[in-house]
């Protein structure tokens, strides 16, 4: 299993900006599908983005697509998710997650895919 660790999150004000990080460890990278997920109150784990490790083509919901932008160092498994234009309907614990294989357009939203999560960490967008 990949250990996973988010940092990066907090409260901003809507339009704010947030950068999030996962450090990825555990084994060998290459080519596992590296996402972000994230949960509401009351609410599913839905999926918000992802990609492919030594691959640059991330994969976004429409909900944050143009607003956020996945980005991750090759091998090392280190992610980031920039998060610009942030609205309160943004706000939720906000989950990075691994799975052993490549990111498939059939099922990268998926939570079920993944066998890896960190803990979680928490963005707060306020009005």
């Amino acid at each position: 299993q990949v250990h996973l660790v988010e940092s990066g999150g907090g409260s901003v004000q809507s339009g704010g900006s947030l950068r999030l990080s996962c450090a990825a460890s555990g084994y060998k990278l290459r080519w596992s599908c590296l996402g972000w997920f994230r949960q509401a109150p009351g609410k599913e784990r839905v999926a918000v983005a992802s990609t492919t490790t030594s691959m640059n083509f991330p994969l976004y919901v429409d909900s944050v697509r143009g607003r956020f932008t996945l980005s991750q160092v090759y091998d090392n498994g280190t992610m980031w998710l920039q998060m610009d234009s942030l609205m309160p309907e943004d706000t939720a614990m906000y989950y990075c997650a691994a799975a052993e294989s490549f990111c498939r357009s059939t099922d990268w939203s998926k939570p079920q895919t993944y066998n890896s999560w960190g803990q979680g960490i928490q963005v707060t967008v306020s009005t």
